[in-house]
């Protein structure tokens, strides 16, 4: 899949580059380059332009703190418990209610265009829902034979990102 965009930025904070695109395949970067060129060798790929940068995923240093520490509530709490993920320990924690949190906090850290995320995770539930994400222990830059890990994010910058792809899927897409 073609995935040309405003920008590509290769690595964390560098310069993005106009006229760029990448190519994957399954769950790896498969070219990078010059939209023309890599349209030439890949020309009968599917394309999805991104109005925005593309650059590598972000990582969530803080991701065991994030997942086992807060509790991520269901919109049906809203009333009770608002929106905004709360210490743990303020909330009845079961097996159920971890993994429903840790899904959740996983959904909001793909949003955030989080491709990586440091453990190590004690609990079961926690280490389920990152696995199943497919969440990686540490992000790399963009490069050919790479892994298809990256995000999208508005060219004035943002903290949301545009979209999310892990290892060639699209795991998060803003509506």
């Amino acid at each position: 899949m073609h995935h040309p965009a405003l920008g590509v930025r290769t690595a964390g904070n560098g310069p993005a580059t106009p006229g760029l695109a990448v190519v994957t395949d399954g769950g790896r970067i498969a070219a990078l380059g010059p939209y023309e060129t890599v349209l030439g060798r890949y020309g009968g790929a599917r394309v999805r332009a991104w109005d925005g940068v593309l650059e590598p995923g972000r990582y969530a240093a803080d991701g065991a703190e994030l997942l086992e520490g807060r509790y991520w509530p269901d919109p049906r709490e809203a009333a009770e418990l608002g929106t905004a993920p709360l210490p743990a320990a303020s909330v009845a924690m079961t097996d159920t209610r971890w993994g429903a949190s840790a899904r959740r906090g996983v959904q909001r850290l793909l949003a955030r265009g989080v491709t990586a995320v440091a453990g190590p995770f004690t609990r079961p539930q926690v280490a389920a829902a990152v696995r199943r994400a497919g969440l990686r222990a540490r992000a790399c830059a963009l490069a050919e034979g790479g892994a298809a890990d990256f995000a999208v994010f508005p060219a004035e910058g943002a903290d949301e990102s545009l979209a999310t792809v892990l290892a060639g899927r699209l795991v998060h897409r803003r509506a």
